[in-house]
């Protein structure tokens, strides 16, 4: 897949049937109706092996699923969950502009009434599994002049005159991943297309983030891991000056750093997924996870592919795939400079509680 830039066909089929798109889709529907935590470790453990698998199941699921099952309304989730949960449907979402990246609020895509339809414009771009996708959430400024407040989101059908799929990006990594710009041309949605209230849809993509931050630290996670196990491998079995360098102290701290590191964004990323899946707030722990876990993707692809030497640089050793495919974690669903951004409002947020509350003690 990495060869040809192109999703293998059969594993998706496979990816299908067994429900794999559809981890968090509830069981009344016909998902398998994962929690947070066990999703991720599927997620990481696809990515261990595969990144292009990994955020294939991943998009699906915290950006297509999720969001349906957190705001559509009962008619919505009846016309679109079945179809996920017993077929495999995908759906996408479709946040990302031109023009609207790091600041989601500058959407470009409109929205107007016209009547009993809400008329759509324009375009999105970076879109995970587009031509896959039998659903899509989108958002459009329905209200023009107030910022993030009159953004708002809609479900559509592929089939809908106006919309359509375009070309399929090509990629430094992730190449097996479809990746693509989906268009809006004068689609016209009823009423009840619209996701949540008017006006809602930068509260829902925001919540929807937090959570798909989860899986993207999973995905980051299992692209480590796999990197270091090449690596362990690879230095046990290496002879140079007459002993396997996994002897040379160099080496043992690469790879005691490697470890560590995976150990460590391992506990953010599952103890992200456990405060979401105990319904306590976990916004500012799954941005660290993230945070984490993607940096150090980044390191140990990086560090394998030192212990690796000339044959790191080889396709057939799979690390420099795994350097490829791990750069996306530090830019999709936020990059890392946006991560720290939003720790620290959290972190500031509490602190002013405290005082707030050491000040009436």
């Amino acid at each position: 897949m990495d060869t040809h830039s192109d999703f293998n066909p059969a594993l998706y089929e496979m990816l299908r049937q067994r429900q794999l798109l559809s981890l968090l889709c509830p069981a009344e529907y016909g998902g398998p109706a994962y929690d947070t935590l066990s999703y991720a470790v599927v997620v990481e453990e696809l990515s261990r092996i595969c990144g292009s698998t990994g955020i294939t199941v991943a998009a699906a699921n915290s950006l297509g699923v999720a969001p349906i099952d957190m705001f559509g309304s009962p008619e919505q989730k009846q016309r679109v969950l079945p179809g996920v949960g017993t077929q495999g449907h995908v759906v996408v979402f479709g946040l990302t502009e031109p023009e609207a990246g790091s600041d989601a609020a500058g959407t470009k895509t409109t929205g107007v009434r016209d009547g009993d339809k809400w008329v759509i414009n324009g375009s999105k771009c970076f879109i995970t599994n587009g031509h896959f996708a039998e659903w899509i959430i989108c958002t459009a400024v329905t209200q023009p002049g107030i910022g993030a407040r009159g953004i708002s989101s809609f479900l559509l059908h592929k089939s809908t005159p106006g919309f359509s799929v375009g070309k399929k990006e090509k990629k430094l990594g992730l190449r097996g991943s479809d990746t693509s710009t989906l268009h809006f041309d004068n689609v016209r949605l009823p009423a009840d297309a619209m996701l949540g209230p008017d006006g809602n849809g930068f509260r829902q993509f925001m919540q929807t983030l937090d959570a798909g931050r989860i899986s993207i630290g999973a995905m980051a996670l299992g692209l480590a891991q796999g990197a270091y196990e090449i690596a362990v491998k690879y230095a046990r079995q290496r002879v140079q000056f007459g002993r396997p360098i996994a002897d040379f102290q160099a080496i043992q701290f690469k790879l005691a750093d490697m470890a560590t590191q995976i150990e460590a964004s391992r506990h953010l990323v599952y103890h992200a997924a456990f405060l979401k899946d105990s319904g306590q707030p976990y916004a500012r722990q799954s941005a660290m996870a993230k945070l984490h876990a993607s940096e150090t993707g980044r390191f140990c692809a990086d560090t394998a592919i030192q212990v690796l030497g000339g044959y790191g640089l080889l396709a057939e050793n799979r690390v420099e795939r795994h350097w490829r495919d791990v750069k996306l974690c530090e830019i999709g669903e936020g990059t890392s400079e946006i991560q720290r951004i939003v720790i620290a409002r959290h972190l500031l947020r509490e602190s002013a509680g405290l005082l707030e509350s050491e000040t009436e003690a």
